[in-house]
Formats: structure tokens, sequence, C-alpha cells
């Protein structure tokens, strides 16, 4: 860096600013993470000032680089910078730091200005980043011209020892280097400590060999306050084609007195500390006062080249309009997700047909696949099994076009890379796995319902009945857990017809959708009734007075009309309710929930754990232990999901 004398003060000065507003709001929340904001500050600054492009009167720009502060504790790092940077951050929200405002404990999308996911849980945001960089590649391929690079932008990422001990980052880094991604950076706030003491006591990684075994270009900064080499670090990383990884070896709390100890991480300074920092950094301000030339420095620096880079892109993108017209029209359906898909598009399946809601899935995704050519995915080393594959090839390091995604055995990192490849705003994304797998795919999930982001998770082998494989492949309390996440909607479907609604319905969905599949055959009785999108409806009506109901989903909703079939014949008449979407139904007006589950008799019976089911009916017949190993066929009897019992059960109930 060749910058005069002038410009290193300024750069101190800018730099201790974000340290003090990071001290001074966690002193004034009396809670947070101050010793990354110490250490840290000058990467993320030489990040801001020097490369990274963004734009705050666009803020969602397509083509700006994306940022994630996957060490979310430091979330006053990234607050101090995007106020200075005049993101919709003003003095007034850094003073409610974790006070309920715009400036919560760590960064949450949606809800702060300039955040581009929710980081919290460590691994998480730099397993996003991964998805983002994907999804940079693949729109590229798709519409870049020569001298005209529609899309081309970087993504970075500040991640701490933390995140690189989670096996969720070994997992997304390995994909990404087997990938290529490189327009991928990371800086590593390398300070050999975290929240119990120093990294030695549960780590002795060589960081160097680690990464480059799996294709990372590597590189050190062994003084995290010489910006000049941070700066040089992050232009070598730009020229190289792998992922990149910078350890920069930072301190801790820098320049306060509990420097380079734990004790700087998750706790406020105070004011006395507060008072010896200043003085060690000799910064004269008091708290959340803020030079008038560290304003002028980011603006000059960050939020003008971010205009200049801005206007020259839309500009561009006018001669891209006249050069390319076909790709600008298509480009245009993209961004403002203009493809449709209706149900006389999709397939539909004969009434008695007998088919795994897998395959019927498969099919319907055939068909998605060719109408919106903005969706990607894949599962983790299982595409034959769930039917969950993507289209157009396969992506690669050396094909970007392709839409089918090989995470290999790495579910963690699939969830969460599906979540950044749909953050990254332009692209929509699925994930396929086996029901039992949700649980290592749960963290991503949630926050994918915190975020309120249209991501997809396909699971399969959705019971007890997936047979021989036994107890550790059959899900039992899965969907009372996926049912538990609040903002995520879970589709049962029960047959071919209604997993094509289903699809449907995760498609339109503007948040997360899970949906759950079968692996075995099951029969076709639905024939698209208007109310699947009501989260449950009368798929088989009493043919008498209603005695009672029997609620169901999925493969059960057969066995409770062969139930209700019997129970016909002694003059008991049944209502069958298919409820394909609990969270879907609750969302209903009470008119229209009362019209389908008045107050009788109610048995409400699926094969798996009975939790999420008592809110309806106290009556449940359900599956309270694991499985075993055994043909399905002889599950069933076991666990005595056969109609004789489930007749015994119903009238067996009191009324």
């Amino acid at each position: 860096m060749k910058d005069g004398e002038a410009m290193k003060k300024i750069d101190r000065l800018a730099i201790n600013t974000i340290r003090m507003l990071g001290v001074d709001a966690i002193n004034n929340a009396n809670s947070g993470h101050p010793g990354i904001v110490l250490g840290a500050a000058p990467m993320a600054h030489t990040l801001y000032t020097r490369h990274l492009r963004v734009y705050p009167k666009q803020a969602k720009w397509v083509n700006r680089d994306r940022f994630v502060l996957s060490a979310g504790h430091g979330s006053m790092l990234v607050y101090a910078i995007n106020h200075l940077v005049d993101f919709k951050l003003n003095v007034d929200d850094l003073k409610k730091f974790r006070q309920g405002g715009k400036t919560p404990g760590h960064p949450e999308y949606g809800h702060t200005d300039g955040v581009d996911t929710t980081s919290g849980p460590l691994g998480q945001g730099l397993s996003n980043a991964v998805g983002m960089a994907i999804a940079e590649a693949h729109l590229a391929a798709k519409f870049n011209k020569r001298r005209y690079r529609i899309f081309d932008h970087y993504t970075y990422v500040i991640c701490s020892d933390g995140d690189l001990q989670e096996g969720i980052a070994h997992e997304a880094m390995s994909l990404a280097g087997h990938l290529g991604l490189g327009k991928l950076i990371v800086l590593f706030d390398s300070n050999d400590i975290q929240l119990d003491g120093p990294t030695n006591l549960a780590s002795s990684d060589s960081y160097r060999r680690r990464f480059e075994a799996i294709n990372w270009h590597y590189q050190r900064v062994n003084n995290g306050n010489k910006i000049g080499a941070i700066n040089n670090a992050i232009k070598r990383a730009k020229k190289t084609n792998k992922p990149s990884i910078i350890e920069i070896k930072t301190k801790i709390g820098f320049g306060s007195p509990l420097e380079g100890s734990e004790k700087a991480h998750g706790a406020p300074l105070g004011d006395e500390a507060r008072t010896e920092t200043a003085k060690n950094l000799k910064y004269p301000y008091r708290p959340f006062e803020i030079d008038a030339k560290v304003y002028t420095q980011y603006k000059n620096k960050v939020y003008n080249r971010g205009e200049k880079e801005y206007l020259k892109w839309e500009k561009m993108l006018l001669k891209y309009k006249e050069r390319h017209r076909q790709n600008y029209d298509l480009l245009l359906k993209y961004l403002n997700d203009e493809f449709e898909v209706s149900l006389v598009d999709l397939p539909s399946y004969d009434l008695g047909a007998s088919i795994p809601t897998r395959q019927a899935s498969g099919e319907t995704l055939e068909i998605l696949g060719e109408k919106l050519p903005q969706l990607m995915g894949g599962s983790a080393d299982l595409s034959s099994s769930t039917k969950a594959k993507g289209f157009d090839d396969d992506f690669t390091a050396k094909n970007r076009l392709g839409r089918n995604i090989y995470y290999g055995v790495r579910e963690h990192a699939m969830a969460a890379i599906t979540n950044g490849i749909v953050l990254h705003g332009v692209t929509k994304a699925f994930a396929g796995g086996f029901l039992v797998f949700s649980d290592y795919m749960k963290p991503a999930i949630r926050l994918a319902a915190m975020m309120n982001i249209p991501s997809i998770f396909v699971f399969t082998h959705d019971s007890i009945m997936v047979g021989e494989d036994g107890p550790t492949h059959q899900p039992v309390e899965q969907l009372a857990m996926l049912r538990s996440i609040p903002n995520l909607t879970v589709l049962r479907p029960a047959d071919a017809n209604e997993t094509i609604s289903a699809w449907k319905t995760a498609i339109d969905n503007e948040g997360p959708t899970a949906l759950i599949l079968t692996r075995q055959s099951v029969r076709n009785m639905s024939n698209f009734d208007r109310n699947f999108n009501r989260g449950a409806y009368i798929i088989s009506k009493e043919m008498g007075g209603l005695d009672g109901i029997l609620l169901a989903t999925g493969s059960e909703v057969a066995l409770a009309i062969f139930v209700q079939k019997a129970l016909e014949k002694e003059r008991i008449f049944t209502r069958v309710v298919s409820m394909p979407s609990q969270e879907i139904f609750e969302k209903q007006d009470q008119q229209y929930k009362d019209s389908v589950l008045p107050k009788v008799k109610t048995v409400a019976i699926e094969m798996a754990s009975p939790m999420s089911w008592y809110k309806y009916t106290n009556h449940v017949y359900g599956v309270e232990t694991f499985g075993q190993s055994a043909p399905h066929e002889k599950l069933r009897e076991i666990y005595k999901f056969i109609p004789e019992d489930i007749i015994d059960f119903y009238k067996n109930i009191k009324a």
C-alpha cells in the first residue's frame, strides 16, 4: 500500500473508531463480545475501504460483493462499519445494541440493513458463503458475455477459530475447494483464543496443510494491525482460481487491559477498562462520539466507490440490453422472479395407482427444472434414492451451467449452502436427504425459518416403513421436531397427487418448506382438492351420521380410509381428514377449521411420535419407541399399523 502519512493517520483513527464504538455499545448494553471487535477491526476496515463493493442506496444490488460475518458474536464490528458506510443504522441504533432494536446480538438477515445472512451458530455463515459463491459462479456462466460481466462479484467472510472447529465449516470448505470457487475469500481472525481459553487446549491443526489439502489458497499475515499486508493478501487472493483463506494473526481485545485473554471474549469491558483502552489507542473521543473525518473517509472510500461501481454496472446493463436482448429479457425474469408454474404444467396420477411419493416428487421436480431455470439443488449422496436431483448436468469446477450439485455425504453443509444459494437473491434451491438425517440439517433449517427464505428441504424415507435398515435410519421423532420450528412449512403428502400439490405449495411459499415423502408405494386417493392449500381437507366423507374423525397424514391416510370403510360395514360412520400441513391449517379461519374438524371423537394416525397431534385430539395412534430391522410389512404388524388394531383403538375410546 502506497498511502501517505495522512492516510495512515485516518486509517488508524477509523479503525480505533470502530473498536471504540464496539466497546461503547457493548458497555451500554452490559452484554456482548468486545474481543473480536478490538482485534479484527483492521481487517474489516481494510476489506471495506479497499475492496468491498456495496452501495447502501441499492442495498440489494445483485452484483454487490457479499459480506458474511461468520463469527456473528462480533456483530458490533459490522454494525459500526455499516453505520459509517451509511446503511440505515444511526448512532441511536448503536446505543440500542442488544436492546430489541436494529442491532441484535448476532446479525439477522432482513432485520438490519446491510446484513447478508443471519450468522450466530458458528460455521453456518461460512457455509452460507459457499452457497453464495456457487450462485455467483452459476449466474456468471449463464449471463456473462465478453465485455459484459453482469455477475462479477466476490463473497467475503470474516471467520474465527471457533468457526473452523465446527464440522459444518470443514464440510462446506471441502466442497468449495472441490468446486474451485475462486471468488470466495475468507479472512480468518486467528487470535488463538476462544471462550474457555487458548485454542491449543482443543486444537493443534496446521491450517496451511489443512486448507491446502482441500484445494484452498492459503496465506498468512503475521500482524493483524498491518493493513498494507492485509490489503496485499486480499489482492493476491483475487488472482487465484481457488477459494482463498487468509490467516490473520490478531490479539483478542487489542489495546484493552484484557488483551490476549479469553476474558476479553464475551463480556463488556466496563467504564474503567474503557478509559484505559482509549488511552492505549490514543483515542480522545467520548462514547459514541465520531470524528467527521472518519465519516468522510467512509463516504469517499466505500459509499462513493460503491455508487460509481453501481452506476457503471447500470450503464453496462443498458448496453447489454442492446447487444444481447434475449439474455437481457431472461435476466429480468430471473431478477423479478417472473417464472410461474401451474398445476396443469405438472404430472397427475390416476386414482388407485400405487406409487411412492418420492417417485412422484422426482417426476414433478424434472418438470419444475424445465419451468424454473433459476432452480438448482441436489442431495447428500442420495439422489438416486431421494429422486431430488438438479438439472442441466452437474455443477462442477469446469461446468458452471449445471444445476445439479453433488454434495457428497455432507448433510450439515448442504442445508446451509442451500440457504446461501437462496440468500444470493436470484436463484432458488432445494436439498435432498433421508428424513432421519434432518437431525444433521436442523440448525440450517432453523436459520432458514428465522430468515424467512424459501429454501426447500426434500426428505424421503419418512417412517419406520424404511424397513431392514433398522432404527438408525427409521425416523420417529423428526416430524415432531420439524413441526416445532416456527415459520417452517412441513408438508407430508398422502399420495402422488398430493405430492404434486405439495411441490406447487413449496415453490410458491415465501418461507422455507420441508417435503416429507415415502419410500414405499402408496395408493393414490386424492384428485387435486382445492382445499389442499388450506393445510387439511376432507378426503373421504362420512356416509351417514358423523360418529368421529380419522385424522391422518402421509401414507397413513390410505390406512385411515381402509379403516373408515371397515367401520362403515358396522354402521359406524367416520370422516377421513388428510392434513398434509399443520402449519397451513393453523392459519385458516376458525369457521373452516371447525368445518373440517368439528368437536367429535377424533383419532390422529401417524407412524411417528404422537407429540405434534395432541393439539387436535387426546387420541393419537403413533409410535413412541424406536423401530426395528425387519421388512416393512412385518414392521407394520409389529407396530400394529393394521386396520384391525386401529379399529379396536377407535371403538374403545369412551365418548
